[in-house]
């Protein structure tokens, strides 16, 4: 319980606990607000798209987690989860769509075919081998197809991470800790 009356007989410094002030850094207060809204941007391929579907449903409330607002454009997105087969011709189409969305933009490889080619790996010569051979992979979620409780835990994988960048930091001080 706070206190919120001015103590007259504190020592000196204890006047900051009546006050109710928070000290933080600009990164934390840009990464907790980045990492508590998330837009992801769906890419399903195959039939782990069924249960990227089901993780969005009411069941597993996704919007719990900051993320539950899907988009279907790429530009209002930043985070694109590639879930099913990724077939060469689509390769191309992937790499497009991923520079379309700003920066910072993360990914999440969804099932075993998005993450090695699944199945197919061996004898599917039309199938890409790993979505990270096009694009860079922040999060791997396994699985053939995995359950939408495996989709959440990546995406609180992902957050964590976010959650310890230094983006604004790096950027006024040009990555040289001495300048702060």
């Amino acid at each position: 319980m706070v206190n919120l009356t001015t103590n007259i007989h504190a020592p000196y410094g204890s006047h900051i606990e009546d006050k109710n002030i928070l000290l933080t850094t600009v990164d934390k207060i840009s990464n907790w607000a980045r990492s508590s809204s998330v837009w992801p941007f769906t890419f399903g391929l195959a039939c782990c798209a069924i249960e990227m579907m089901a993780t969005g449903a009411p069941k597993y409330d996704l919007d719990r987690f900051g993320a539950g607002v899907f988009r279907a454009s790429p530009r209002q997105s930043d985070l694109m989860i590639v879930a099913g087969t990724v077939v060469i011709k689509m390769a191309l189409r992937i790499e497009r769509l991923f520079a379309q969305m700003p920066e910072p933009r993360y990914v999440i490889s969804m099932g075993a075919c998005a993450t090695n080619g699944g199945p197919y790996w061996q004898h599917g010569y039309h199938v890409l081998k790993g979505v990270d051979r096009v694009i860079p992979v922040d999060v791997y979620v396994p699985g053939c197809p995995p359950r939408p409780e495996a989709l959440i835990e990546g995406i609180m994988l992902l957050q964590k991470k976010m959650m310890k960048e230094k983006r604004i930091t790096e950027k006024f001080t040009h990555g040289h800790p001495r300048y702060l």
